[in-house]
C-alpha cells in the first residue's frame, strides 16, 4: 500500500497548477510562470521544487542538464484529497455544510448551477 503524499502548502500548490497546465517544466519554466503572477525568486522556486520532489508531490528528471519536474500526482486526484481533508478538518464531514459554504461565498452562473443538479442526480443513481 503506498503511502499518500502530504497535503501540499499554499505556495507548493501553486507550483503545482503550474505544472498541471505546463505539463514537465525546468525550474526556469516554472520560475517565470509564478513570477508572473507575483514576485519569486528563482532560488525560492528551486528549493520549493526540491523539497516537494522529497515529499512526493513532484518528481524530476535528472537525464538532461536542466532538471525537468513533473506532478507526481493528477490534478483531480489531489483536488480530491484536499476537498476531503477540508470537508473533514472544517466542516465536520457534512458535505452539505461544504456546498452551502462555498455556495456562499460567490453566486453561481446558471450553468454550474445546473451542472451541480446533475452531478448531484447521477450520484443518487450510482453513477459517476
Amino acid at each position: 500500500m503506498s503511502q499518500q503524499p502530504p497535503r501540499p502548502t499554499d505556495a507548493e500548490l501553486e507550483i503545482l497548477t503550474v505544472l498541471w497546465s505546463r505539463g514537465p517544466s525546468t525550474v526556469r519554466q516554472v520560475h517565470e510562470s509564478v513570477n508572473r503572477r507575483k514576485p519569486a525568486q528563482y532560488s525560492t522556486v528551486l528549493k520549493f521544487l526540491q523539497i516537494m520532489t522529497e515529499k512526493g508531490l513532484v518528481r524530476r528528471d535528472e537525464k538532461q542538464r536542466a532538471h525537468i519536474y513533473e506532478a507526481a500526482h493528477p490534478k483531480e486526484l489531489t483536488q480530491q484529497r484536499l476537498a476531503a481533508d477540508l470537508l473533514q478538518r472544517a466542516f465536520g464531514g457534512s458535505a452539505k455544510n461544504l456546498l452551502m459554504g462555498a455556495l456562499s461565498t460567490r453566486k453561481a452562473s446558471k450553468q454550474e448551477l445546473a451542472e451541480l443538479r446533475k452531478m448531484l442526480d447521477d450520484y443518487e443513481k450510482g453513477a459517476k
